[in-house]
């Protein structure tokens, strides 16, 4: 697998929304699992969702491709749920970058940009529908601490897993 360099690209939502409707379009295949929402809908309440009792505004990003399309989309909140932890609510590959490292490269990103904000894990959701996705969370070292549901995302209820990693000491300081 070759080494792949990618940048977080704030996205705002006067700009942006098109290009991540069209991720949600071209990620068809997540959307109908997670929530069953149409694109249009997905990509407001992307823009709109904020972790629970957050005083910050998420970083909603954007990961470019060659042709400066979306390849990816994210959204990583930080002092949620404890003031040292970072949470990432979504990360979404359109199925044509998916298995190639991007998401690994990605990931190294989030790693770093959590790490500068002095945060001590990196939490995250997975929905046990999704195997794929708790494969390879599971493979870059998280760890399930709990699971809980059924949650209402969209028309859909899921039980959800939550995992984390470790963001210092021996187990975390690998990029």
């Amino acid at each position: 697998m070759v080494a792949v360099s990618v940048a977080l690209l704030p996205l705002d939502v006067a700009r942006d929304f098109e290009a991540v409707e069209a991720v949600y379009r071209r990620a068809s295949d997540y959307l109908a699992l997670e929530s069953g929402l149409s694109p249009a809908v997905a990509a407001r309440v992307f823009f709109e969702e904020r972790p629970p009792g957050g005083t910050e505004a998420p970083l909603k990003f954007g990961v470019a491709d060659g042709d400066q399309a979306l390849a990816a989309i994210g959204d990583l909140a930080f002092g949620y749920p404890e003031a040292e932890d970072a949470y990432l609510g979504l990360l979404l590959l359109v199925p044509e970058n998916r298995d190639k490292g991007l998401g690994q490269a990605i990931l190294g990103e989030i790693k770093r940009n959590a790490r500068e904000r002095g945060a001590r894990r990196l939490l995250l959701g997975v929905l046990d529908a999704n195997r794929r996705a708790r494969a390879f969370w599971e493979a870059q070292g998280f760890k399930l601490v709990r699971t809980s549901g059924p949650h209402v995302f969209g028309e859909r209820q899921h039980v959800v897993h939550r995992f984390e990693l470790q963001l210092t000491g021996a187990a975390g300081d690998c990029a």
